[in-house]
């Protein structure tokens, strides 16, 4: 399979996002509830996501993992109880774009990891996952997301 690598310079980003520790079995049980809740807020505030979900991953302790799950906003609007204003930081990121199931997503992790590398460059340890779409409505081969790193 053949994956678009490429090396990108972003803006900061600001979203609207929940940072909790979950272990990845939990993920399912966690993840839709908190999309309802932040999407319902952005709403309430007379605004809508300008892209697509994401979660931030901050280590890969399948038992405690340190995730932030949100969605960028075209301005900055305060967060209201677990829901945080934060941003996604400017700079340099390493993208890769995965097609199908996300339980088969492994290897653009592998490319990726590789493809920074190559090009000489370090990751901070930080990747972000961008889902454009999602399970309920098509099926899993059609499922695309992007993975992203933050690089130092």
């Amino acid at each position: 399979m053949s994956y678009l690598l490429q090396i990108v310079e972003t803006e900061e980003q600001p979203v609207l996002s929940v940072k909790i520790t979950t272990s990845v079995s939990n993920m399912p049980n966690v993840v839709g509830r908190i999309y309802g809740q932040i999407v319902n807020y952005i709403v309430e505030k007379g605004e809508e996501p300008i892209g697509p979900a994401f979660i931030a991953y901050y280590n890969m302790d399948m038992e405690n993992l340190i995730v932030e799950i949100g969605f960028p906003i075209a301005r900055k609007i305060e967060g209201k109880d677990d829901i945080v204003l934060r941003y996604i930081p400017a700079g340099r990121k390493a993208t890769g774009f995965h097609k199908g199931p996300y339980g088969e997503i492994g290897p653009v992790y592998e490319r990726l990891t590789k493809f920074i590398s190559e090009k000489g460059y370090e990751p901070t340890g930080v990747v972000y996952e961008y889902y454009y779409n999602s399970p309920g409505e098509i099926p899993e081969s059609e499922l695309l997301t992007k993975v992203e790193f933050l690089l130092k």
